[in-house]
């Protein structure tokens, strides 16, 4: 149970209003009840401000903001539901009050986490009312087809309790008891009717969601025959969790976590890469406990690095997500830790990266990197870090004196996934005694103060070490640094030690920060703290450079933009330095997860002067067809003043330079990738033509002369684009130009002729003619869908010579041989094959009678591998990454 228990009551009407952070549920169960109506939008406002402020009981201000900053930001139109799955067991639908409390809470601050129940203690006790004994085998329960009546009549009641208990607060919920998983039989004959999941269909999710309610759903799926199959909850969890990718997947028990074996103590923090082997070796890590770890490290395995497993009590919710300290046991994969005792071991251009772009010194123009750079080589010391350097740590160590942390650097994210304790926790099995300085307006304080054996604050700045309790000897240490020159201001007399610091960190962080281990668990820790390797998004190790290096995105307010932007937030290379929207100027940008940015509105001549200066490496032109070309001048402009060679990389999302010499077109599946290797200027492909060329290329030789190729395509309505609108608080929000419900749920064909994307596709086709000969020609038909993303094209080819299916079909495997963004399949692509997925899907090929005519279906997302996906591929290999770096290939 949280120890807070404080309600906000806010008057409207004559009425009372209650909001509580968990305990004292059965008043604060009345107080929500007695709401009054009012007008919407200010009851929201108002409740995620009151609520926001009580969370400030449990945690401090800014932690509590980053927090909700972050989990707010992790989801986009394309994909709403990456918040969290949030799987409650059977036994704590029977805690519903403070279950609908602890939902209610997040729903109120704009986060719609996706629910999934179990009912196992539910379903027990009915058919023990009944008589019938429960059957298990290897822990699985055996479901014939009475136990699957009781099963389905108890999860639909317990699920119908859940919705109504959060509709009484005031939250809107959707039952979702089918539709979500497909399974085949687990084994028919040995467990009956239980359901091994094949297949996760989210949309039933999403459109609760977009519709403004939380999903609540049950684990029954369905085979293909329509038979209901009996699915642990537990597992369906996880499925769930590998198809939607959210940052995190709550477990919520009774225990309120996870405990070691023979102490009893609660296991804090578990980092599979470094611990797991060594944990499935102890002796008490056996049965359920085995079994647990086991399935978090195949589902973790699965998912970015970013994501991770919270097991906790419902009561414990807020606290575990909006505080450092966490409530429960956080398992995840961890991070592989380094340590080097020269700038070489992790490259000087990465160091020089981090310097500039984190050092508050440099940043605040106090120090240049060249002087941070000189003064590592006055003593001996050791750089540590991470590998995807999230943090950035350096202690000065000559032999025979106390060490001093001279720098450390942490991003948004090494914050948020506590690599930051990793890194401090490596230096403290290294160095019994350390001396380090902070700036005294540090957002992360609270850290410092409980990292500190003591602490002193003097002209903005604080002094902190560990390892030293004597203030007498704090003073000499602290002259003879000041003596060597190795801090810079004057902290003596150091006056009073622990107690103004401890003070200090009681209002600075009431729970303090998770630490790395617990003592429960250092008896089983890897004594090096360094296991286990990064994750790579399509490749065990980089293929290519691992230089960080920067982008600036020229017209961002669009669903490109957004797409490309949730990218580069997994990108482990490449990061967003600037982001341009004219209308969203000034606001934060949304999305992005590596370190805030706002939003600036970049001129022509801001342009010119960032590529005179070397600002960024590479440019996205993000803008409406026919605005690109002052920008580009602008980069021309500027990269002509740098001198040869020295142009930044142009990548134009529009139309206005796909057919123009001197740009590169980029579409690396079909045309020459060592062009774009060596490319300073990109235009990046049109969503059609990108589907229509991929459809076509591998027949191009086999066309009927003097036929035309057609193409029908379908794409969801964020193809049309956007416009700005204000919302309810007078801030600037992208809306869909054709919305859904203007469709009336059918399609709307345009631009029936001479659509720009039908000259691009048959110009680029004609360049890989084996006889050179005339241009070729397409015929191609667009309309638009009444779903958000995904581009669903039907070609029919005449053929020159009459061929079978099994043919065109060799010729496609032979074209797209190794390419890891392209999927054939024998089906016929639908929109549940390409929507969300970054590649391209081809199949369905059918022949005329008289094989002469192909018809082939294919598709891709028109914001992923028809602009973002496709954008990133080409700056990868413009900026020599390996090609798929920071794009998650689909399975």
């Amino acid at each position: 149970m949280l120890a807070v228990s404080t309600a906000a009551r806010l008057a409207s009407n004559g009425a009372r209003r209650a909001v509580v952070v968990a305990g004292q549920r059965q008043a604060a169960v009345q107080a929500v009840r007695r709401t009054q109506a009012r007008s919407i939008q200010s009851v929201a406002q108002t409740d995620r401000d009151t609520i926001t402020r009580l969370l400030y009981s449990i945690g401090t201000k800014r932690e509590v903001e980053r927090h909700l900053r972050i989990f707010s930001s992790s989801s986009h139109p394309s994909q709403p539901a990456k918040f969290a799955v949030i799987k409650v067991g059977g036994a704590v639908l029977a805690e519903l009050d403070e279950l609908a409390l602890s939902l209610s809470f997040l729903y109120r601050v704009g986060l719609y986490p996706v629910v999934l129940h179990g009912a196992g203690p539910q379903l027990n006790d009915i058919m023990e009312r009944e008589g019938v004994v429960p059957d298990y085998i290897d822990g699985i329960r055996v479901t014939n087809a009475k136990t699957l009546g009781v099963a389905r009549r108890v999860f639909m009641e317990e699920n119908l309790k859940l919705v109504a208990a959060l509709e009484k607060l005031g939250t809107r919920a959707r039952p979702i008891t089918s539709g979500v998983f497909s399974a085949d039989y687990l084994d028919k004959d040995k467990y009956g009717l239980v359901g091994k999941i094949t297949k996760v269909d989210k949309r039933p999710i999403e459109a609760s969601i977009r519709a403004g309610a939380l999903p609540i759903l049950t684990s029954l799926a369905e085979s293909a025959d329509g038979q209901i199959l009996n699915v642990n909850a537990d597992i369906a969890a996880g499925e769930l969790a590998k198809e939607l990718e959210p940052m995190k997947i709550v477990f919520l028990n009774d225990k309120g976590g996870m405990f070691h074996g023979v102490t009893g103590e609660k296991l804090d923090v578990i980092n599979l890469d470094e611990e797991y082997d060594s944990l499935m070796k102890e002796p008490w890590v056996k049965y359920g406990t085995k079994l647990k770890l086991r399935e978090f490290k195949e589902l973790l395995d699965h998912l970015p690095r970013s994501s991770s497993v919270a097991v906790i009590s419902a009561s414990s919710l807020q606290k575990e997500l909006f505080t450092d300290s966490g409530a429960g046991t956080l398992i995840r994969r961890g991070y592989k830790l380094f340590k080097h005792n020269d700038i070489d071991g992790i490259g000087a251009d990465r160091f020089r990266q981090v310097i500039h772009d984190r050092d508050p010194e440099v940043l605040a123009g106090f120090q240049s990197v060249t002087g941070v750079l000189n003064d590592l080589k006055k003593t001996p010391y050791t750089i540590y870090g991470d590998e995807p350097l999230d943090v950035l740590a350096v202690v000065s160590h000559p032999e025979g004196e106390v060490p001093v942390m001279t720098k450390l650097l942490p991003s948004r994210s090494g914050l948020l996934n506590n690599v930051l304790d990793n890194v401090f926790n490596a230096i403290k099995k290294d160095h019994r005694k350390l001396f380090w300085t902070a700036q005294a307006e540090d957002e992360n304080r609270g850290w410092h103060f409980e990292r500190a054996d003591g602490s002193f604050t003097r002209a903005g700045k604080s002094l902190f070490w560990y390892g030293v309790q004597d203030v007498a000897e704090v003073e000499r240490i602290v002259k003879g640094f000041e003596e060597k020159g190795r801090i810079e201001r004057s902290y003596l007399p150091v006056g009073p030690s622990a107690p103004p610091h401890r003070v200090a960190a009681a209002n600075a962080a009431p729970g303090g920060a998770r630490a790395f281990s617990t003592m429960a668990r250092r008896a089983f820790g890897n004594k090096n703290g360094v296991t286990g390797s990064s994750r790579g998004y399509a490749t065990a190790a980089p293929t290519g450079s691992t230089e960080p290096k920067r982008l600036a995105l020229i017209g961002a307010r669009g669903y490109t933009g957004q797409a490309l932007t949730t990218l580069l937030s997994g990108h482990p290379y490449l990061s967003l330095s600037h982001v341009s929207s004219r209308q969203l100027a000034g606001y934060p940008l949304e999305g992005y997860s590596k370190e805030p940015i706002v939003y600036s509105n970049l001129s022509a001549q801001d342009v010119e002067t960032m590529e005179k200066e070397g600002a960024v490496d590479a440019w996205v032109m993000a803008l409406p067809n026919g605005v690109c070309k002052p920008f580009v001048d602008a980069v021309d402009r500027g990269a002509e003043a740098r001198g040869k060679g020295k142009s930044s990389v142009v990548v134009d999302l529009g139309a206005d330079y796909r057919f123009e010499g001197g740009w590169t077109y980029g579409l690396p599946e079909l045309y020459n990738r060592d062009a774009i290797r060596s490319a300073k200027r990109i235009a990046n492909p049109g969503c059609y033509a990108t589907s229509a060329q991929l459809l076509i290329a591998p027949l191009v030789d086999y066309i009927k002369p003097g036929a035309l190729p057609t193409v029908f395509g379908l794409s969801g309505y964020s193809g049309a684009g956007t416009v700005m609108q204000n919302d309810a608080s007078g801030k600037p929000v992208s809306v869909p130009k054709v919305s859904a419900e203007s469709l009336h749920g059918g399609v709307r064909p345009y631009s029936l002729t001479g659509h720009i994307h039908e000259r691009e596709a048959g110009h680029h086709l004609s360049t890989l003619l084996a006889s050179g000969g005339a241009g070729l020609k397409i015929a191609f038909v667009p309309a638009v869908a009444p779903w958000f993303s995904g581009i669903v094209s039907t070609v029919s080819i005449p053929l020159k010579e009459s061929m079978r299916a099994s043919d065109v079909a060799e010729l496609f495997a032979k074209k797209y041989a190794g390419e890891k963004l392209v999927r054939i399949q024998k089906d016929v692509v639908q929109l549940k094959d390409v929507e969300n997925k970054h590649g391209f899907s081809v199949g369905g090929f059918q022949m005329s009678v008289e094989g002469d005519r192909v018809v082939i279906v294919g598709g891709l997302d028109n914001l992923l591998k028809g602009a973002a996906t496709q954008c990133l591929q080409n700056l990868n290999l413009a900026l020599g990454y390996d090609e798929y770096a920071g794009i998650p290939i689909d399975n």
